[in-house]
């Protein structure tokens, strides 16, 4: 798919942001006073600008709204309830933090765990299309949902943030290595994709379209295997690799600032990879996969 910047920004953002505020809401970090009003600014900051920079990819902004009304049947939609909660659950908190009101620490465990909720239905919205096989496996929401905790747990100082960036390592070569053949496996033809196989093997006469048209601009991009070889070394390295051992030096906050630098520049270029790599089956009918 040709990746969008709007949904990099916010599948990338948002998940930084969920993360950070769920080790502030469980209480792994617990600052006071204006290091507070920073620290939890931060946390709504990333995450609030991720979910705007999603608008731009609704088209229309009046869908957002509507966004809410499909729970039952959207990932979308859940997710949208479900960053919403964890904002207004997570306000008293940071409010008690900022003000010294010794609110109890209750509230912050239900939205730590809603954030880390929020984060999974943004990684369930790839992951139920079947149409990107790609995308369609266990390890989606995973991957998001280990971005997240790493991310969150670096941004906290946390002592598990190292060991945690390894985990994000380790999640992308599996993800990797499963979604390189996930479109074989899933045997999809042009037949399968337009439900024509039962009456035979379907070819394409003449092309649909003599220009350009969303689909082919959208649906269908091809990232060269040279190119995609080197962005995932790239993206391993400074998303997990060398954050994780900026972490390991005695540098304090100056460190971690170094650490989050380097893990959100390799976070986009994974998330680049993660829309560029998507083979999606409609480019079959345009003889572009398979």
């Amino acid at each position: 798919m040709n990746p969008a910047p709007s949904v990099i920004l916010f599948s990338t953002l948002s998940g930084l942001g969920f993360g950070f505020l769920a080790f502030l809401g469980a209480g792994a970090l617990v600052p006071s006073g204006w290091a507070a009003f920073f620290l939890w600014g931060l946390g709504y900051g990333l995450a609030v600008a991720g979910l705007l920079a999603a608008t731009f990819h609704l088209g229309n902004p009046k869908n957002g709204l509507l966004a809410f009304t499909q729970w039952r049947t959207s990932w979308l939609s859940r997710e949208a309830w479900a960053s919403v909660a964890t904002l207004v659950l997570l306000a008293p908190v940071a409010l008690s933090d900022w003000l010294g009101l010794c609110l109890p620490r209750g509230f912050g465990w239900v939205g730590a765990a809603l954030a880390l909720g929020t984060v999974v239905t943004t990684g369930m919205i790839y992951a139920q299309i079947k149409a990107v096989p790609r995308w369609h496996h266990w390890l989606t929401p995973v991957m998001f949902l280990g971005f997240a905790v790493a991310g969150g747990a670096m941004l906290a100082g946390s002592a598990l943030a190292p060991l945690a960036l390894v985990g994000v390592g380790a999640g992308l070569l599996a993800i990797w290595r499963v979604g390189d053949g996930a479109f074989r496996r899933a045997g999809q033809t042009m037949g399968s994709a337009t439900g024509l196989d039962r009456i035979g093997t379907p070819w394409v006469f003449e092309p649909a379209h003599t220009g350009g048209n969303y689909i082919r601009r959208e649906m269908i991009f091809v990232v060269g295997r040279k190119h995609a070889g080197k962005l995932r070394w790239i993206a391993l390295g400074l998303a997990s690799i060398l954050p994780a051992l900026v972490l390991l030096l005695p540098l304090g906050w100056l460190g971690v600032a170094l650490a989050a630098g380097l893990h959100l520049t390799g976070a986009l270029v994974a998330r680049w990879l993660f829309f560029a790599e998507a083979e999606h089956v409609v480019g079959l009918y345009y003889g572009a996969r398979g």
